[in-house]
């Protein structure tokens, strides 16, 4: 049997609602064309910033949020929020059943193949993932990266906005 997806590509309509989420720490160029690409997919895409109290971010989750809309404003169907819980109970909320998920190397593989079987089975087979494979310019590029880069004083150009750059290494200086 077909999935609903699979009908949609093959009609040429896009999905109603499509979800990205990450931790956002901070948005770099990789994210934002995988953003781009997913945004034409669907007539609304939620960007949503993970805020797992658990884990230390370099960014507070307004700083993020507010990095997100500044880097994010040219798109006229995105919709950025935060969220922290199971994001199969976001997904119900706010009634979207597609995930977007960039793949990088091999090793995101296993790790968002496995996400996406959990997420597919504890929403009863109501959410779907779809995965977009990063450009070749950003297979390796990682939010962590960047901070590592910023810590020592390295060039960003490459792999973040000149704004958030600048914020990325007065946060590190101001540490």
């Amino acid at each position: 049997m077909e999935r609903d997806f699979d009908l949609y590509f093959k009609r040429g309509i896009k999905m109603k609602c499509a979800l990205y989420s990450g931790s956002f720490d901070p948005i770099t160029k990789g994210h934002k064309d995988i953003i781009r690409r997913a945004s034409k997919m669907c007539d609304r895409l939620i960007v949503a910033v993970l805020n797992n109290s658990s884990k230390n971010y370099l960014f507070s989750l307004e700083e993020r949020e507010e990095m997100l809309k500044k880097s994010l404003k040219e798109f006229k169907n995105i919709e950025i929020i935060s969220f922290d819980g199971l994001l199969v109970e976001l997904m119900k909320k706010i009634e979207c059943r597609y995930i977007i998920r960039g793949l990088r190397a091999v090793a995101d593989y296993e790790y968002e193949l496995a996400l996406a079987y959990g997420n597919y089975e504890i929403s009863d087979e109501q959410v779907e993932t779809i995965f977009i494979p990063a450009s070749k310019k950003y297979l390796y590029l990682s939010s962590s990266m960047v901070r590592e880069i910023a810590k020592y004083e390295g060039k960003l150009s490459n792999y973040l906005e000149d704004y958030i750059a600048d914020r990325l290494k007065a946060k590190i200086k101001g540490r």
